[in-house]
């Protein structure tokens, strides 16, 4: 089993809108690949990592008001070097399969379409702070905003930050999926969660991973 980043293991990412059920879903693929006998690192972003749990209260807390959308990005950028450094890339190299909680097109999606910011430019600080690692597969869980963000009681400082914003940020995702639709599985995230889950797991056996054929 060896993925695009030319390392043992599969990297395999979620993304979508705040409310879109990723955690619903990873737990719920984790679950199968760790019954399929893998060993599976999941992980997320912001913040996990020593550094990145700081970068996260900094980013997402409402106490920190305003940043300019120059610095977010940098800070979001800062996080997913160290993110890849002392998480991910030691699990690819291991064989390991990385399930992940957001990545690259989250920063593309909300500091790139939602801040308005130059989304080359955007993309080439992320392609850096990488070194231009891609997941295997992108799981996109497409939402409207209304349905899920927009519902929340209490946000966080990204999730508070206006109607206008998400539904750029949900353009931006999809958009994405569109240039690239090979290395994407772009899904409905108000359909059932077992029918989600089967299509998830289809694709990811399709990447080397046939024993999820048989899982759940």
């Amino acid at each position: 089993m060896s993925g695009r980043s030319g390392l043992p293991g599969l990297f395999i990412v979620f993304e979508g809108g705040d409310g879109a059920g990723k955690t619903t879903q990873t737990t719920l693929l984790v679950a199968a690949l760790e019954a399929a006998g893998r060993e599976v690192i999941r992980t997320h972003e912001p913040g996990d990592s020593v550094v990145g749990q700081q970068i996260r209260s900094i980013v997402l807390s409402p106490e920190t008001g305003d940043l300019d959308p120059r610095a977010e990005a940098l800070l979001y950028a800062a996080d997913k070097a160290q993110h890849l450094f002392e998480v991910v890339r030691p699990a690819l190299a291991r064989g390991a399969v990385v399930v992940c909680d957001r990545y690259i097109d989250s920063m593309l999606a909300y500091q790139g379409a939602g801040r308005v910011l130059d989304l080359a430019e955007v993309a080439g600080i992320a392609r850096w702070a990488t070194e231009g690692l891609r997941p295997d597969l992108t799981v996109l869980l497409d939402v409207d905003p209304h349905q899920s963000v927009h519902t929340k009681a209490e946000q966080d400082r990204l999730e508070s930050a206006g109607e206008e914003f998400h539904d750029r940020v949900r353009r931006g995702f999809l958009d994405l999926a569109a240039e690239d639709p090979g290395h994407y599985l772009v899904l409905p995230a108000r359909d059932r969660r077992e029918t989600i889950a089967t299509r998830i797991r289809e694709r990811v056996a399709a990447l080397g991973v046939s024993e999820l054929s048989g899982t759940m």
